[in-house]
């Protein structure tokens, strides 16, 4: 990304950061929902020339419309597309001409301590910009939507200043690439950010095809453990998942799945933490037959199980 003229004269860190702002910031939008008139409820940043703007679903709320306003000064009605609460994700789409979309980049590359900037629209302050750093990678967050609840993994923490408002925003690396969608203030200077990457490209996706995210469900509910060693050893595995709890007639109940046994693969693959599991739940799963390896009491056994579609209540 070009620096220009305007950012001579500044040192390195400060010439970085604001060229991040000046890509960034035209395509991030100040949300008010239809009716409200008064300070953002939120952001979102355009992703797509077309219109599609990414933020996250605990900002669209029951929402199905209403006003985005951009850094200078333009605003456009826009119509929620759809929303997923069980990753904090929705996507609106904007009418009329929308600033150019950003690049959307993938956060599995991101390491602890790399620069990280947040643009977004704090306490109705339009294009705020804060800057800091990647505190931590794979944090957990538990969301929920009625009865059904799971963990967005692979959350990322920075001390990037957050406040109200700016969820929805963009949560850039140096280069301009946007690598995250700003969703919470967890304490002062720490902050969560749902990551950009396949998991969440193919939510993504799903929102802007279809309105919602079709998932399977297991009925397991898992902590990540060690191996033992001798199996560690055998597998070149060092965890797996422990199942904590089975629901009731659920499909891994009847497929025999019980409390205490360590998940080592399913559908074939390695199972090192909840992410590995559930990033099979998606539709083409639902019906479909699905190995899972568990060590029980030592034995290796195998199980068949067959998802079927998780059943959320309306938004």
């Amino acid at each position: 990304m070009a620096s220009g003229e305007r950012f001579e004269g500044l040192d390195a860190y400060s010439r970085t950061v604001a060229a991040v702002a000046s890509a960034i910031t035209p395509s991030v939008a100040s949300l008010h929902s239809s009716g409200e008139w008064g300070d953002a409820a939120g952001s979102a940043v355009v992703f797509t020339a077309d219109g599609f703007m990414l933020t996250n679903a605990h900002v669209i709320g029951r929402a199905t419309g209403g006003t985005a306003r951009f850094a200078d000064g333009t605003s456009a009605p826009f119509a929620v597309v759809g929303t997923d609460p069980l990753s904090d994700l929705a996507v609106v789409r904007a009418a009329g001409e929308t600033p150019q979309p950003v690049q959307l980049g993938d956060s599995d590359q991101l390491v602890v301590g790399q620069l990280v900037v947040a643009v977004g629209n704090p306490l109705g302050l339009a294009g705020s910009v804060t800057a800091g750093v990647v505190s931590g990678l794979g944090r957990s967050l538990p969301a929920r939507s009625g009865n059904a609840a799971r963990i967005i993994e692979d959350v990322i923490q920075t001390d990037a200043a957050l406040n109200p408002g700016n969820s929805g925003g963009a949560l850039s690396d140096s280069r301009g690439v946007v690598v995250g969608v700003n969703t919470a203030v967890a304490g002062v200077g720490l902050g969560l950010a749902i990551p950009i990457n396949a998991t969440t490209r193919r939510i993504i996706d799903s929102l802007v095809r279809h309105g919602r995210v079709r998932r399977a469900f297991l009925g397991l509910v898992t902590i990540p453990a060690p191996l033992p060693e001798e199996l560690a050893e055998r597998t070149g595995q060092d965890t797996g998942l422990r199942v904590v709890d089975v629901v009731r007639q659920s499909p891994a109940a009847r497929a025999g799945l019980h409390r205490g046994d360590l998940v080592l693969t399913a559908g074939g693959s390695p199972v090192r933490d909840a992410q590995g599991l559930q990033r099979l739940m998606f539709a083409e799963a639902i019906g479909r037959p699905l190995q899972i390896t568990v060590t029980r009491n030592g034995a290796l056994v195998d199980v068949i199980a067959e998802p079927v579609e998780l059943l959320d209540s309306p938004r």
